[in-house]
């Protein structure tokens, strides 16, 4: 199993934690990045359609807002959340 953090490492904004276990490449989150610094439009640091599923805590854009980016780059699995965040 490895997890590596690829979002809000350096502060509080940009979810993004990727999973690789049993052979699945699982994303925890993907989320857009608020505010201006030195991070800000880094580039998307997973091959999207690599990512067999996105598992989306909630709907906050800083947790969700790169859904749209994996996509056009070629994610096409599932994302996973709960049905109140689904509604939203």
């Amino acid at each position: 199993m490895k997890l590596s953090f690829y979002g809000a490492t350096h502060e509080v904004t940009g979810s993004c934690f990727y999973l690789e276990a049993c052979g699945k490449h699982i994303m925890i989150d993907c989320g857009m990045e608020q505010g201006v610094d030195q991070f800000e439009n880094q580039e998307f640091p997973i091959v999207a359609s690599e990512v067999d599923c996105v598992l989306l805590t909630h709907a906050h854009i800083d947790h969700s807002g790169e859904l749209p980016l994996i996509y056009s780059k070629g994610f096409r699995g599932d994302v996973h959340t709960t049905s109140a965040t689904y509604a939203l």
